[in-house]
């Protein structure tokens, strides 16, 4: 009997001691293979949603770079691009709250994946018009009607044009500017840019929680870091490709290109606004893709893990355990989605969010207004083409930008700044950088002088309203009409609104090679003989160019100021 208590004690000692060796082999092992497929499954996600970042900024840029395109195609006024490009954030505003709330306790991946392919439909939405409407027409008064018989613009002398063609023309003066039949399909672009704003809505709350949760502590800053710069990196792609369309005819693929006798220089000239869209609609769909292999959870690092949920006592949970932990979830889920609405009245009770929130929204407001009629302006004021002031936002500002929000982070590492001073300078560099927007009030070129506008025909400021000081005794006798707007030079260096109102009687070539002679208002206050006109408003002075390289400067000094906000901003409202 001793000898067998002997052998069983032996043999206990052997069975307790080796299964220990193992277990705890076996538990370092499935927790190296647990951090590694955790780490390799979040870089996945971080590179997928860094695309989604890089598509979503790309998408948003272009259609900043072609608001002027749009206006001009289909014949709208900029109050309605506005709208037009307000109607991104109206589709966000619909449906942010419930998809931040609900979505974070569904399969936050496929969630993403679906908003990814909303967004490339709603961009291929906006390029659609283009395939229905009739071919862009740009000579509203074309020089020859045929290869025989010339048209004087001032009609003076009506028995010198033939009937079908003077009624053509009469039509076209008594219509004005009057929009083609298509124009009403600008609401097209304003409902795929509706579907851009709902489906790029779960993008950022759903990607940066994520992240959030399954990345390790100490990584999750560098992660979003990756995710934002994939967002700065978007906009200049996003400008230099819709320099690169402005600089392509409306039509091309479609018309002779060889016909077309407009340059990107004219008023009239209209680029490929819609070939970006579908480019930007391709990109959309690639960034969708991974998302809809993704699990819908992650192994979530050791660090982050409850003690109560380590792999220790995990071990001895059995199926029957896990069985009934999972129907208990799923019984609790609709309770904590029933929460929403207490949930919503907890944070809108939190004073600092609220304070941050009114501020957020004043930012935004003039920022957004900024950056979406800044090409407009830009071409406005100095008379720049809608290509290359594309190419100086995307290759000067967006990296201006992109390094103040690099130096926000820095700033915030380097001298480890608490979340009051994150609001302190968060309020710094905007009241800076809002000093520097007023400074470029004082950046504009002077107005041009245009025949009736801003000079009279005899060369002094007019007195009277434009609709009668368009009219002088110098076109009195021509057949012009008050709308139209197809501005030449003459040699005096005064713009005038059309050729008929300079009292034009003459042209020779077609399109932009057109010259006009006899024009009895060009230079009628400085001599007593008629000169010749050419295509297209007169260069602004000699000050203009100067002032455009002061104000760029400006800009980009002003850019990166408000961007050193941005960083210290976000870590104020996660906080």
């Amino acid at each position: 009997m001793e000898i067998s208590s002997k052998e069983n004690t032996h043999f206990f000692s052997n069975n307790t001691i080796l299964p220990v060796d193992q277990s705890s082999f076996k538990s370092e092992s499935s927790a190296s293979k647990e951090k590694q497929s955790c780490c390799g499954g979040i870089k996945i996600f971080l590179g997928a949603l860094s695309f989604v970042y890089f598509a979503k900024a790309l998408s948003g840029s272009y259609l900043k770079s072609t608001i002027t395109q749009i206006e001009r195609r289909f014949d709208i006024p900029s109050s309605l691009v506005g709208v037009i490009d307000g109607s991104f954030e109206i589709g966000n505003l619909l449906i942010i709250i419930l998809v931040s709330y609900f979505g974070a306790k569904l399969h936050r991946p496929r969630i993403i994946g679906a908003g990814c392919l909303i967004m490339s439909a709603g961009t291929f939405l906006i390029a659609m018009p283009q395939f229905f409407m009739e071919r862009y027409r740009y000579e509203r008064f074309p020089s020859t009607i045929n290869s025989t018989v010339s048209i004087s613009p001032c009609l003076q002398d009506k028995s010198q044009t033939p009937l079908s063609a003077l009624e053509k023309s009469q039509a076209k003066i008594n219509a004005g500017c009057e929009k083609e039949a298509g124009s009403s399909m600008w609401i097209y672009v304003l409902l795929g840019n509706l579907l851009r704003g709902i489906g790029e809505t779960p993008i950022q709350p759903l990607g940066i929680t994520y992240i959030d949760d399954y990345a390790v502590e100490e990584n999750a800053a560098l992660y979003i870091g990756c995710v934002q710069t994939a967002a700065i990196i978007g906009p200049i792609f996003g400008f230099l490709l819709g320099s690169l369309c402005a600089k392509l005819y409306v039509d091309i693929g479609f018309v002779d290109l060889d016909s077309v006798t407009i340059s990107p220089k004219d008023v009239q000239w209209v680029g490929a606004w819609w070939l970006g869209y579908l480019i930007a609609g391709v990109i959309s769909i690639l960034a969708g893709i991974p998302f809809w292999f993704l699990p819908k959870h992650l192994p979530k690092p050791g660090s982050r893990k409850d003690s109560s949920t380590s792999s220790e006592q995990s071990k001895f949970i059995i199926e029957e355990n896990k069985d009934q932990r999972t129907s208990y979830q799923q019984q609790t889920k609709l309770a904590q989605m029933a929460k929403f609405l207490p949930s919503l009245k907890n944070l809108f009770g939190n004073p600092v969010f609220i304070l941050y929130l009114c501020a957020s929204i004043i930012q935004f407001n003039s920022l957004i207004g900024m950056v979406t009629y800044k090409p407009k302006y830009i071409e406005q004021q100095y008379g720049q083409t809608s290509s290359k002031t594309n190419f100086v936002i995307g290759l000067i500002n967006i990296p201006a930008v992109a390094f103040g929000i690099f130096s926000g982070g820095l700033i915030m590492k380097k001298f480890r700044i608490s979340v009051l001073g994150a609001a302190k300078l968060s309020l710094g560099s905007s009241f800076f950088g809002y000093l520097l927007l007023l400074s470029l009030f004082a950046m504009g070129c002077e107005n041009s002088d245009v025949a009736g506008l801003t000079v009279s025909y005899h060369g002094t400021k007019p007195m009277t309203a434009y609709k009668q000081a368009l009219f002088s005794e110098c076109n009195s006798g021509c057949s012009c009409s008050k709308h139209d707007w197809d501005p030449i030079c003459g040699e005096d260096g005064v713009t005038y609104a059309s050729a008929c109102l300079a009292g034009c009687r003459a042209s020779n070539g077609t399109g932009k090679n057109t010259v006009f002679f006899n024009c009895s208002c060009v230079g009628s206050f400085e001599s007593s003989q008629s000169s010749s006109a050419v295509v297209g408003p007169c260069q602004k002075g000699n000050e203009c160019p100067k002032m455009f390289l002061y104000f760029l400067v400006i800009s980009v000094i002003t850019s990166y100021t408000l961007s050193v906000g941005g960083t210290p901003g976000y870590i104020l409202l996660l906080r």
